[in-house]
């Protein structure tokens, strides 16, 4: 797809001048993902696991909660967490919950696998493929969270952006991973047009959507 990757003069501007004033803030924020302790990194998985069509932010308060109350160590029914926790509510609380309750099971061959000499994307992959209730999205979004940068997670906010650049001709109404992959490909591209990191690009386009950065 790198032939198919061209933007204009007026985005490419436009997008350098968004990134020089952020570069700082993008950078502090990765060096945060990068300090997270491998302690934290189950609750990582569990926030990862809640945000599909949900809310960051109410996700993030369920997953600090699960930490809280030591859920990997002292298994307990998540659910009434996600239907209602602070007034929030985590949507397909049920079947969420039952992921969450899979993932502590099968989190010490996960944990196995991350101390392993294993390529960033090459891990998403088998994460995907092998972690119910997660995706090639969510299963980069993970990695990203734990300091694991070489992966780009194709979200609604990367999306939204890649048509109005006029990269992609239409919002795909499905990705598979071969397209998922596709994708991945020519946002490398555009980082490389544009000269900024491809890691600090995906945070700068996911902060233009949403007006703020989390995770």
């Amino acid at each position: 797809m790198h032939e198919k990757v061209n933007i204009s003069r007026e985005h490419r501007e436009e997008l350098r001048g968004t990134y020089a004033s952020q570069a700082g803030a993008l950078k502090r924020k990765l060096d945060e993902y990068r300090a997270v302790p491998p302690e934290r990194y189950f609750y990582e998985l569990c926030y990862c696991l809640m945000t599909p069509q949900s809310s960051a932010l109410q996700c993030n308060e369920v997953a600090l909660e699960l930490e809280r109350r030591r859920f990997l160590d002292r298994p307990f029914d998540p659910a009434p967490l996600l239907r209602s926790w602070k007034g929030g509510y985590v949507r397909f609380h049920n079947t969420k919950a039952k992921r969450l309750l899979e993932a502590r099971d099968a989190y010490p061959s996960i944990a196995a696998m991350l101390t392993e000499d294993i390529e960033d994307r090459k891990l998403r992959n088998i994460f995907a493929a092998d972690i119910r209730g997660i995706g090639m999205k969510e299963a980069s979004h993970f990695l990203r969270n734990i300091g694991r940068t070489r992966v780009t997670i194709v979200d609604r906010h990367i999306l939204r952006n890649l048509v109005r650049l006029g990269i992609l001709s239409a919002w795909p109404k499905s990705i598979s991973q071969r397209r998922y992959l596709e994708i991945e490909e020519a946002f490398e591209h555009l980082a490389d047009i544009l000269g900024i990191p491809v890691d600090e690009l995906d945070l700068l386009l996911w902060s233009r959507e949403t007006g703020f950065l989390l995770k």
